[in-house]
């Protein structure tokens, strides 16, 4: 029988809300605290809450941080104390919050970069394109870049749809994007590899994985932070050996304890990096929990002692499908007021496995959406074919009815392709 451990988990907006709920079904206690005062609903009814969770530091044998924003600087100081933290640290915190300070870390370790310019004025960046014609990015960073319906991918070679977007931009958003990045655009495979990192060295296996960003199927509509994402585990790879890998040192030289990912655009001439995750990615880390066969609890507490945790998964694919109500991508209190808070969550046969918490509770024994996003269950499918776990997941979608829920119907499915180029180039290897 696994030992029964204390796990904090902390949370700005909470996000880890599932993961909490798997650890205290593998038998150990747990208490959760979230700090936004609209989303402390959030898993009300499946986990035990705390509203003070410094005084419960303590009591915790793990603390776990689910975000980047500042929490790393809570993580060190706990460390600091000697407690055992799941969590990242102010560097680590700026390679994901600073788009341009992670490029340039990147480049440091010896990975080539997409050009790129960052840009405080509007003015300047629409003259930079104009005298320098291309299809361009425009990527919002610092709190802004969380708002991910203001990035831009532009189509038009000369440049001249993101001049439109940049003039729009100027009118509506001057107050909330202070500073953001033109990239130069690259055409290929997003693919993204991430492994979890013990505060010495990386674990292996890696996962590999394909987020769908846009709200409809085909890669169409606003995007959001994710409607779905699909993976499967495997052996240090050409993309991670050339990138990823390539951090360890620093890494290492920070105490960095958790999960970080790269997401990259790759084709013919080469792997180009995209952005840093240094925390669990959101949809994906309960994806993973899934695909592992090692208790989430009992791999989380190695992790944070610096042990090195054997990490067992399940073979094949996972598919991870986002369930969603309105307003979301959107900010809209009157719409989720109106469609969505407190909508109940009812499943037609049962309470399954594999369904995953985002913003849901549990009150007087039913299920109903918390918070205020409108993101509200993953849902997943495992098989030994990409085919197989889609099936899987659908399946398991149709067993839900939320009124006006939403979701993408094809994640996973453009993987036939994918993985043809990418075996093609050699990248899976």
């Amino acid at each position: 029988m696994e030992k029964k451990r204390k796990f904090l988990f902390v949370s700005l907006t909470g996000l880890v809300g599932d993961i909490a709920w798997q650890v205290l079904k593998e038998g150990h206690e747990v208490r959760y605290f979230i700090g936004d005062a609209e989303e402390k609903d959030i898993a009300d009814g499946f986990v035990p809450k705390t509203d003070d969770w410094e005084k419960d530091v303590d009591w915790a044998d793990v603390i776990v941080f689910d975000d980047t924003l500042g929490q790393g600087e809570k993580a060190v100081a706990l460390r600091a104390r000697g407690k055992a933290v799941v969590g990242g640290t102010p560097y680590t915190d700026r390679l994901e919050d600073d788009r341009s300070f992670g490029q340039e870390e990147l480049k440091k370790a010896g990975v080539s970069i997409i050009p790129y310019g960052d840009f405080d004025n509007f003015d300047e960046a629409i003259a930079y394109v104009q005298e320098n014609p291309n299809r361009y990015v425009i990527k919002p960073s610092g709190a802004a870049s969380n708002v991910k319906r203001r990035l831009f991918v532009g189509d038009e070679e000369d440049g001249r749809d993101v001049v439109r977007m940049l003039e729009a931009y100027k009118k509506a958003f001057a107050d909330e994007i202070k500073v953001f990045q033109l990239q130069k655009r690259v055409v290929g495979v997003e693919v993204a590899v991430g492994a979890f990192f013990n505060g010495k060295s990386f674990v292996y296996p890696i996962n590999v994985n394909f987020e769908h960003k846009k709200l409809f199927p085909g890669n169409n509509g606003p995007p959001t932070g994710e409607m779905g994402t699909s993976m499967f585990w495997s052996a240090p790879n050409r993309i991670f050996n050339q990138t990823l890998l390539k951090m360890e040192p620093k890494l290492a030289e920070e105490g960095y304890v958790g999960y970080v990912d790269v997401n990259f655009i790759v084709n013919g001439n080469g792997i180009y990096p995209l952005e840093f995750t240094t925390r669990f990615g959101y949809p994906t880390i309960f994806i993973q929990q899934e695909g592992m066969i090692t208790p989430i609890g009992h791999f989380l507490y190695d992790l944070a002692h610096g042990l090195d945790p054997k990490l067992k998964v399940k073979s094949g694919f996972q598919v991870g499908v986002r369930i969603v109500m309105p307003p979301f991508p959107f900010d809209d209190d009157a719409t989720f007021d109106s469609f969505s808070r407190n909508a109940v969550i009812v499943f037609k046969r049962g309470t399954p496995e594999e369904v995953h918490i985002e913003d849901a509770k549990i009150v007087e024994g039913q299920w109903l959406v918390a918070g205020t996003s409108g993101v509200v269950l993953t849902v997943v499918g495992l098989g030994q074919t990409m085919k197989q776990a889609r099936t899987q997941a659908y399946a398991k979608v149709r067993n839900i009815m939320i009124p006006n829920m939403y979701y993408r119907d094809d994640i996973g499915e453009s993987w036939s392709e994918d993985s043809d180029k990418l075996h093609t180039w050699g990248y899976l290897r």
